[in-house]
């Protein structure tokens, strides 16, 4: 039964990870809406940069937001139901959005008969003003990793933040302090791929709006603190075959997995350089993607290795699972998983050779001297490059993606930063 209203609130997932929509009444919801389909040529700057699939040179026309009455949700605002619409241009899926992209990206898998299970852990801090107009993690000088409670959390915002997600059914299902203060790791529940992406899209909407309703600021930027840990995007993933049982798994391997779950492993991994641009869309992701950092810097694997890229955690049967930990916090949540099942599906179709597992500490050394782009800019070559990806993926979403971010890395390239004149102006 669809939840009573006083408005509709439409969200929906854009190329820069914004949730974009539209207020709509009773009446003005049962007739749909439109946005402008040029606005998949905006930058963060607000600039529009042409480019084919934006259709800026053609009268910047429409496009639908479609949806169902049986998807609407209860939402966090009073008398608000929410929904997430489907983008579409005369009754055809919009190639630019990026719940489209992971649509289509789950068709490819159940053309092969299996269903893509995903569980999504989110990593993000909790800032407050600085008094000097800006901001600052928050104070919490007796915080500690895995910690609870009001040593970690003494404005009880991520406790209303829990609560919340209970009220309106999203699945969070644990909350913990990370390595640093200020910072909070947030974990939803195993679903079907779209499911997972949608309750983490609007998680993280609710999220930030609750924060700052008690004037904070909760962000999911890869590395907004030069002195402390990034925050990432992890994809948990596997595949449930058309009797119900779990790919991954293979009771009689010596490690338990499939070759299917191998192939899978060596596609992430193949790909690990073009498809970087996709899961880390930001400039300042790449202050995150550095050595040491337990991020996935290095194209590897590994049994319970929290130093590679695809983790294999210790489970087995029909917990069997593969850890992604390349995506940055800002990606997002269609754009990341599209990007990991894309990968793993060209490892399936490909039979791309798997190599060891890596045994090293992944701090200081690793087995491979493959590794994520140096910058952003790096990682747009690298994604335009890979050319089997980029077509799997969906051209025309690399098309206008990387259109929009090289005009962002260009107006970064010439930004005069914080850091040049802390270093240079007292002395030059």
């Amino acid at each position: 039964m669809s939840p009573e209203f006083d408005r509709l609130r439409l969200l929906w997932p854009d190329h820069l990870g914004l949730a974009r929509g539209k207020y709509l009444t009773p009446a003005k919801a049962d007739q749909g809406t439109a946005h402008c389909i040029s606005l998949f040529t905006l930058g963060f700057d607000r600039e529009m940069i042409p480019h084919e699939g934006g259709f800026f040179w053609k009268g910047l026309p429409d496009c639908d937001a479609v949806y169902d009455d049986a998807d609407l949700r209860t939402g966090w605002q009073e008398g608000t139901a929410v929904v997430i619409p489907d983008i579409t241009r005369g009754g055809r899926p919009v190639p630019l959005a990026p719940r489209n992209v992971l649509k289509d990206a789950i068709e490819k898998w159940r053309s092969h008969g299996l269903e893509p299970m995903v569980g999504l852990e989110l990593e993000g801090y909790l800032f407050e003003p600085d008094g000097a107009g800006s901001w600052a993690p928050i104070s919490t000088p007796g915080a500690y990793v895995y910690g609870t409670g009001t040593a970690v959390d003494p404005s009880g915002t991520i406790d209303e933040i829990m609560a919340t997600a209970n009220d309106v059914g999203l699945p969070l299902e644990s909350v913990n302090s990370e390595y640093d203060n200020g910072q909070f790791e947030l974990t939803l529940a195993y679903k079907s791929a779209l499911e997972s992406a949608d309750d983490a899209f609007l998680f993280k909407v609710m999220a930030k709006e609750i924060a700052a309703k008690r004037g904070l600021l909760l962000t999911f930027m890869g590395k907004p603190i030069n002195d402390r840990g990034g925050s990432g995007f992890h994809v948990n993933l596997s595949f449930r075959d058309d009797e119900g049982e779990n790919a991954l798994e293979d009771a009689e391997a010596d490690d338990g997995l499939s070759e299917f779950c191998r192939s899978a492993i060596a596609g992430m991994l193949h790909h690990h350089v073009g498809m970087t641009a996709v899961i880390a869309p930001t400039v300042n992701a790449y202050k995150r993607l550095q050595p040491g950092s337990l991020c996935g810097y290095w194209a590897n694997w590994g049994y319970d290795h929290r130093g590679v890229t695809v983790r294999v955690p210790p489970a087995r049967g029909r917990g069997t699972r593969l850890e992604h930990r390349v995506g940055d916090g800002s990606v997002t949540p269609h754009q990341g998983v599209a990007a990991v099942l894309t990968a793993a599906l060209l490892g399936y179709e490909k039979g791309y050779e798997l190599p060891p597992a890596e045994t090293l500490d992944c701090i200081e050394r690793a087995s491979t001297d493959v590794v994520t782009p140096p910058s952003l800019e790096a990682a747009l070559d690298a994604l335009e490059a890979d050319s089997d990806f980029v077509e799997a993926f969906g051209a025309g979403f690399i098309d206008g993606f990387v259109t929009v971010k090289r005009a962002e890395w260009d107006r970064y390239h010439k930004w005069t930063t914080d850091w040049e004149m802390s270093e240079y102006l007292p002395f030059l």
